[in-house]
């Protein structure tokens, strides 16, 4: 059943948890209602998502769905879009890691075909398929009304040899948003890339007791564990068009750990 709703409306991937819940918030904070999207939604992440929607007065959707398996994302596009009749925003933030660390010359074929089918593929497919969907509305907008964005990592840039499947998924994830960027921005669609760095996830918790020991060592210039917040913030001013003459950057939400140093 269509919910047609006046307000914008983004969609978010790997919604249920971690940053994607942080990035909730903060759209959710900026007058959004949220299709939010992801493999499977918990009792835990329904309830948060849900106090969220109802703290802002908000219109909250779920769609369950494993991109990676995906080969045709118009159908789930079209289920996305159903749920308020629009799609203003993009929020390609699913994603997933090594399970371990390890030396580049062991790096196995089934984790590195899992983070760019994660990571890669389907933020490509599912961009390609939104944006499609969005063109084909002709809606006249505001410049910054209309958006994508990329969460990739600061290892986009940062190599980090023992995560070298993570770190390549990552940067084709930069160069995707620049080309997306020049494809889109003759239709008012401004694409843009956070790249967060040390953020306390549990993703991240693996290898929490190693980054507390970088940071008691001053591993960042701003030092502390990042917040899934501090995302969601970056995040929500994008999608709200506080930059509509910019397209095809990166922002930098990792404490400043990519200044390069010495």
């Amino acid at each position: 059943m269509n919910i047609p709703t006046s307000r914008r409306v983004a969609a978010i991937t790997g919604a249920a948890g971690g940053i994607g819940r942080g990035i909730a918030a903060n759209l959710f904070g900026r007058g959004f209602d949220i299709v939010a999207c992801d493999r499977a939604f918990d009792a835990d992440a329904r309830d948060a998502l849900g106090q969220l929607a109802s703290q802002a007065q908000a219109r909250l959707a779920f769609v369950s769905a494993d991109l990676a398996a995906l080969t045709d994302f118009a159908p789930l596009v079209e289920q996305i879009h159903g749920a308020f009749d629009r799609i203003d925003c993009l929020v390609n933030n699913a994603g997933v890691s090594v399970k371990s660390r390890g030396d580049l010359l062991d790096v196995a074929m089934d984790s590195y075909d899992q983070n760019f089918a994660v990571n890669t593929r389907a933020a490509f497919f599912l961009t390609q398929a939104v944006t499609r969907r969005m063109l084909a509305e002709q809606k006249q907008s505001a410049e910054g009304a209309r958006s994508v964005v990329f969460i990739s990592s600061s290892n986009a840039v940062i190599a980090a040899i023992d995560r070298g499947e993570y770190s390549m998924s990552k940067a084709s994830v930069s160069m995707m948003s620049k080309l997306f960027a020049l494809r889109l921005a003759p239709h008012g669609i401004a694409v843009y890339e956070v790249r967060p760095g040390l953020i306390e996830t549990p993703m991240t918790a693996v290898a929490q007791t190693r980054f507390d020991q970088m940071l008691a060592d001053g591993f960042t210039p701003i030092n502390r564990w990042g917040q899934p917040q501090d995302v969601g913030r970056a995040v929500a001013a994008l999608a709200a068009g506080e930059l509509p003459f910019s397209t095809g950057v990166a922002v930098q939400i990792d404490g400043g750990m990519h200044i390069h140093q010495y």
